[in-house]
């Protein structure tokens, strides 16, 4: 399968098979994978393999009628419109697909998938269940607003080029597996575990000091969530209900101010602030320090230098 950059013009009337041009490889989500494909108008005997984690995969464009059969078995015919969703639980089992675009706007997909410890985990920690007995069911062709959102929000921050490390990619996980457990599973847990308190200033305290001392380094929301004994799961929710904002958000925000500590109280290069606050180059500091501050590091810190000449 060839890689693809989005500014290049695509013919899809020429395409003969799914073209790549945005993946999270680069990003190195634990438990979590995305790509997003640009689609043929006409697809004929493409082998779809099977694999070892769930698959989700949302629908933009136009219409299409799809076939699809394993090896050698009977076709199974449905129409795709957009905004749709295929879930698949794991398999080993190749299958064949074709189909037909049915309009004139073309087909694009964005695929995630969720590897089965995770999803056993979540089941355990959030249900107190077994996944054995909690067999995910494939759907074809439905919309759920919730598994759209996370889709589509995590299809915008690969198309911005904006890494967002693991605690971000990590939450969206723990929401994806949760509903999935709650919604798309042969015996759906009757309960979902909830905490019936927040999290005390001293627990957000022993969070911020993690943090801080370990900005350096690829934090993560299990790691954040060890440091006040909850799951991920209800940690990220425990957290933005009294904090205000995610975890995600926190951890970025703590960046920002440490790079800007660093940008007025040393002369280290940027791209050492960088590293040194958590971002994953010189570029990506650039971008969120003056989304945060208005203004970019190397602005800031001559700014800063002509106040403190003043």
């Amino acid at each position: 399968m060839i890689e693809h950059s989005p500014l290049q013009t695509i013919d899809y009337d020429r395409l003969t098979a799914p073209l790549l041009y945005l993946s999270s490889e680069q990003a190195g989500w634990d438990g979590l994978a995305a790509q997003a494909f640009h689609e043929p108008t006409l697809l004929d005997g493409w082998m779809a393999q099977g694999i070892p984690d769930m698959s989700l995969v949302l629908f933009s464009g136009g219409t299409m009628h799809m076939e699809q059969r394993p090896i050698n078995g009977p076709w199974r015919s449905q129409y795709i419109h957009q905004g749709e969703l295929i879930l698949q639980p794991a398999t080993d089992i190749a299958h064949e697909v074709r189909w037909q675009g049915l309009s004139s706007a073309p087909t694009r997909t964005f695929h995630l998938q969720l590897s089965p410890q995770l999803l056993a985990r979540t089941a355990e920690e959030v249900a107190g269940g077994d996944l054995a007995q909690l067999s995910l069911l494939a759907h074809s062709g439905f919309k759920d607003p919730l598994l759209t959102q996370i889709c589509l929000t995590l299809w915008q921050e690969l198309e911005q080029d904006s890494p967002t490390g693991n605690i971000y990619a990590q939450t969206a996980a723990q929401l994806l597996a949760v509903h999935l457990l709650r919604h798309y599973t042969t015996s759906a847990p009757r309960t979902i575990k909830e905490p019936t308190q927040g999290l005390t200033e001293r627990q957000v305290g022993r969070v911020r000091d993690y943090v801080r001392a370990h900005l350096d380094q690829e934090l993560s929301l299990e790691a954040l969530a060890r440091q006040v004994g909850f799951s991920p799961y209800h940690f990220a929710r425990l957290f933005r209900q009294s904090t205000g904002e995610s975890p995600h958000q926190f951890v970025l925000r703590q960046q920002v101010e440490q790079a800007r500590h660093l940008c007025e109280k040393s002369e280290m290069p940027l791209a050492q602030v960088a590293l040194a606050c958590g971002f994953s180059n010189q570029s990506h500091l650039t971008r969120v320090f003056k989304r945060y501050l208005g203004m970019t590091p190397r602005a800031f810190r001559q700014h800063y230098a002509t106040r403190a000449r003043l």
